[in-house]
């Protein structure tokens, strides 16, 4: 944790942290597992390493571990970004009291902030004075749109005050098309930080920046197929397989690289001597 850590460069205010767990899927059907080995991890989405970790018993107990990972951490400056599960009232304050910003998801978990915040985008009158930014993205044949709104103007707020530093609220509007035809959805936020929609945008998206370490876990090292059945093995080696990343992903943004990480890492599993820069990497 603490090497990880020193990964992280000085001005941290504008980096972004997000939570998240994977389920070790092989141990789900290991009679040595008394339930699938579930591990909840704290990852630096700008950098794209994982700074921490810690196992729980199943994804139900994802909160209290994330509300430990955060005391533990040094998040000073830091915006937290979680999905809804972690949209806690007391997760808020323990944020706001380790001196970092939140970004929380509001789903149905908090039928009355959601409400809230929905009856007040949703109104065209009140929306046009929201702060807006919009972005387009084409991939193969399908085009996305996605729309920040975002409002600081929130003493109206009913609750406002039961969630510590709250200091705006937003959504996003993402549209889909597909083949000619169009889709959409919308998610509601509320944050510490008084955010732009453009920052909206972009700190919600980096969120799913752990969900891509969890599928590489997968692809390049085959996680869910690992058989082994000792749990202390299993744990040791998600952290092996973590650092092993990190310092792909350091060298690579130090390097400026071109390579994919797939062909740095097998370039290094084929030459002893490009391994080397790779593990220097998080030297500082």
């Amino acid at each position: 944790m603490k090497w990880a850590q020193s990964l992280m460069p000085a001005g941290k205010e504008v980096k972004t942290l997000t939570f998240d767990g994977k389920t070790v899927r092989s141990t789900g059907k290991m009679n040595a597992y008394p339930s699938p080995l579930h591990i909840v991890s704290a990852h630096l989405a700008e950098l794209g390493i994982t700074i921490a970790g810690q196992k729980v018993d199943g994804k139900s107990n994802e909160i209290p571990a994330v509300r430990e990972l955060i005391g533990l951490l040094d998040v000073t400056g830091c915006i937290i970004v979680a999905d809804a599960m972690h949209c806690q009232k007391e997760t808020a304050a323990l944020i706001a009291e380790k001196n970092a910003d939140y970004l929380l998801n509001a789903k149905d978990n908090q039928p009355a902030l959601k409400e809230n915040i929905e009856e007040y985008v949703q109104d065209d009158t009140l929306r046009k004075n929201m702060d807006t930014f919009r972005t387009r993205e084409k991939n193969g044949g399908r085009i996305e749109v996605r729309i920040g709104f975002v409002t600081h103007d929130i003493d109206w707020f009913y609750g406002k005050d039961e969630w510590k530093n709250l200091s705006c609220i937003g959504a996003i509007n993402r549209q889909f098309t597909y083949k000619g035809k169009t889709t959409d959805e919308w998610h509601y936020y509320i944050s510490s930080r008084k955010l732009t929609a453009e920052e909206l945008l972009k700190h919600a998206r980096l969120e799913w920046s752990v969900e891509s370490m969890h599928w590489l876990l997968d692809v390049h090292f085959g996680e869910d197929f690992c058989r082994i059945e000792d749990e202390t093995v299993q744990q040791v080696l998600n952290i092996v397989r973590k650092i092993a990343l990190n310092s792909v992903k350091t060298h690579k943004q130090k390097s400026g690289s071109k390579l994919p990480l797939s062909r740095i890492m097998f370039g290094c599993l084929m030459d002893c001597e490009k391994l080397i820069p790779v593990l220097l990497s998080g030297e500082n």
